[in-house]
């Protein structure tokens, strides 16, 4: 099943989430599915404004959330990734279609979102695609007085 994503790319600390960008297309295709639309917002606080945007369009069945969160001298970094990683997730609640993480913080440093970009940016799509596969199978099962696993 090709599974059609909503990719959210935060173009603060863009130099890393530029790098997560190109790892999540390429993933998604290698996956044999496709990032249908691209929403770019300045920050990861501003992620969860688009993801209630993409969520009601029909054309995508999930949404992944690309960002970095790099620490500094406060804890402006933990206010914003908490706060977004909240909102995305009732979002995806909310609107019945997966909402992926691929936020990397808060609490990293700059060379440790490098590192990790690739990484993050990867299963965040690699979750969408396999919560979107799961869940169409899902709504497509008849119990039968068996154990259902979906997988």
């Amino acid at each position: 099943m090709k599974v059609r994503l909503g990719l959210i790319v935060a173009e603060f600390n863009y130099d890393i989430t530029r790098i997560m960008e190109e790892k999540a297309i390429s993933h998604a295709k290698f996956l044999d599915s496709e990032v249908a639309i691209i929403f770019k917002v300045p920050g990861v606080f501003d992620t969860p404004y688009a993801a209630s945007r993409l969520l009601k369009l029909d054309y995508v069945d999930a949404v992944s959330v690309i960002g970095a969160v790099v620490q500094g001298e406060t804890k402006h970094d933990e206010l914003v990734a908490n706060q977004a990683a909240r909102m995305l997730l009732d979002l995806g609640e909310k609107y019945g279609k997966p909402v992926t993480l691929g936020i990397i913080g808060p609490g990293a440093s700059r060379m440790q979102s490098l590192e990790r970009a690739e990484e993050y940016s990867k299963r965040a799509v690699e979750a969408a695609i396999k919560l979107t596969i799961r869940q169409k199978k899902l709504e497509s099962i008849k119990y039968e007085g068996k154990t259902i696993i979906v997988e």
